[in-house]
């Protein structure tokens, strides 16, 4: 079954956020964009460059009204002695949501029950809590923060005109389709 427009189920948890454990449930995320961002696990190699990109393309998503929610099985304090100890690690803003518990990673459909840690997975949800995209990665391939964002604006833009969609590669400012009959097999 596919999480594409089911509601982000209930949660708590704790995340680490510029010096501080703060609390993160699914009622932060009713009205705004968010991205869920699972990775496997805290002091590893693709995470850190994922993390570090996502950081780097962070202001980009604010202006957008995006929040973004890294999230690994790790603890709350994993998560502060990483953002200490690490340059890369050490520029995030967003929330670095610790789920020892599972419940999230459970709930998202990404965890890898035998190792305890989650998939590389993807989450843009809207801001009614639906989810809009999903995209889950092998272990071994990092993703890209600036294809996050060009998907990001398209779901944006489908949401404010919902009789257009947006075709293949589409980028902000692009045409976009009107779905009807005189377009089937012209395209």
């Amino acid at each position: 079954m596919s999480l594409i427009n089911t509601e982000v189920k209930p949660f708590k948890a704790t995340a680490y956020l510029n010096g501080e454990f703060v609390d993160v449930t699914e009622a932060d995320l009713q009205g705004k964009w968010s991205i869920f961002f699972f990775y496997p696990a805290d002091f590893t190699f693709v995470c850190p460059t994922e993390l570090g990109d996502l950081a780097d393309n962070y202001a980009e998503f604010k202006k957008l009204g995006v929040e973004i929610y890294s999230v690994s099985t790790d603890t709350h304090f994993t998560h502060k002695a990483w953002h200490d100890s690490s340059e890369t690690i050490g520029k995030l803003q967003y929330p670095m949501i610790a789920d020892p518990t599972l419940q999230i990673s459970r709930n998202f459909e990404v965890l890898i029950e035998e190792a305890g840690l989650a998939e590389r997975g993807t989450f843009v949800v809207d801001p009614d809590g639906k989810i809009q995209i999903v995209e889950i990665n092998a272990g071994n391939i990092g993703r890209n923060a600036e294809e996050l964002l060009r998907k990001v604006k398209a779901a944006q833009y489908v949401r404010a005109n919902p009789n257009e969609v947006c075709p293949a590669k589409w980028k902000e400012g692009e045409e976009t389709l009107a779905p009807s009959l005189d377009l089937v097999g012209k395209i």
